[in-house]
């Protein structure tokens, strides 16, 4: 732990050349007294740290010094990968190794470029989960994670509608969609998409599986993805639809849904209006999505889901009666 630590201050002063006590103190948390021992260690170690006194004084190294301390360790070398979304990083346990990763990736930078790790946080953060929902951590993820980093098998309780089945899988990976996250693993010889908040209990075994070098996990998270897009998408609705309403389709309606209603599109009319079919996952949900586009679209079919909006027009056209 002490190595470490003495590590990092080491870091920490190549990296801003001058630091106080106090704010060493508070980067490493640890106490002043604490700092001022370490510092006298790494001198007595043959770093040539020293102390100047006064307004602008602090902790600084012999000019020019530099330790070849800053190599990665395997997992902050993974970590850095992660170092955009510090988020999703801590909830799978690697907090610590995000934080020791991007000091020494600071420390092994030539001054002027030192402070690209603060340009990039200003101008690029990742903000995954949607908004209006509380984004919670399963449980199991940080064993989960640590499973997929070491290739390691596991025996799992997973909650499939109301009952809980076991598992023997080969987790390959971690998929973070919209704060909620999925794990990619391998049951047997296929490979299968799971929650992980639905899991109810992850045990990681000792042996490691031989991983299959082909496997491409972004392109199979966006075959699974679309495939289960396209599983919900089980009515059909026959619209006509203004151009500006078609653009509006994007906004309201799953992107597969609005790509099909497009390329299914007849020639347009005079005014550009267009006759298509749509996919929805129910009529309930057409009609919660038709009704968004307000005067821009007209149900043809089903006959159904046309009068249930023709009385909603009515509706409207009552509250907004002058006179």
């Amino acid at each position: 732990m002490r190595a470490s630590r003495l590590v990092s201050l080491l870091c920490l002063l190549q990296v801003r050349e001058v630091m106080t006590g106090p704010e060493l103190a508070r980067e490493l948390e640890v106490s002043e007294r604490t700092v001022a021992r370490d510092v006298l260690a790494l001198a007595a170690a043959g770093v040539p740290v020293y102390a100047e006194r006064g307004r602008a004084g602090g902790y600084r190294l012999l000019g020019g010094y530099r330790a070849k301390l800053n190599g990665l360790h395997q997992a902050e070398a993974e970590a850095l990968f992660l170092a955009g979304v510090p988020g999703p990083a801590s909830d799978m346990g690697l907090g610590e190794a995000v934080v020791a990763a991007r000091l020494k990736a600071s420390a092994a930078l030539a001054p002027p470029f030192r402070d690209a790790p603060q340009r990039v946080g200003q101008r690029f953060h990742l903000d995954a989960p949607r908004w209006f929902r509380e984004a919670e951590t399963p449980a199991v993820l940080p064993e989960l994670s640590r499973a997929v980093w070491r290739d390691r098998k596991i025996v799992a309780r997973y909650r499939r509608g109301d009952e809980e089945v076991r598992r023997e899988l080969e987790p390959y990976g971690l998929v973070l969609k919209a704060g909620v996250w999925y794990l990619a693993a391998r049951s047997g010889p296929r490979f299968l998409t799971y929650r992980v908040d639905r899991f109810r209990e992850v045990e990681v075994g000792d042996d490691e599986f031989a991983r299959d070098e082909t496997f491409d996990l972004p392109a199979f998270w966006e075959e699974k993805a679309d495939e289960f897009s396209r599983s919900l998408l089980t009515e059909r609705v026959g619209i006509r639809i203004s151009p500006a309403g078609l653009r509006k389709l994007h906004a309201t309606t799953d992107g597969a849904a609005a790509r099909e209603a497009e390329a299914a599109a007849g020639e347009p009319d005079a005014r550009g209006w267009v006759t298509t079919t749509f996919p929805v996952e129910s009529l309930d949900v057409a009609y919660d999505q038709i009704l968004s586009l307000g005067p821009e679209a007209e149900v043809l079919t089903p006959p159904d889901l046309r009068t249930r909006l023709a009385e909603a027009a009515t509706r409207f056209a009552a509250l907004y009666e002058f006179g």
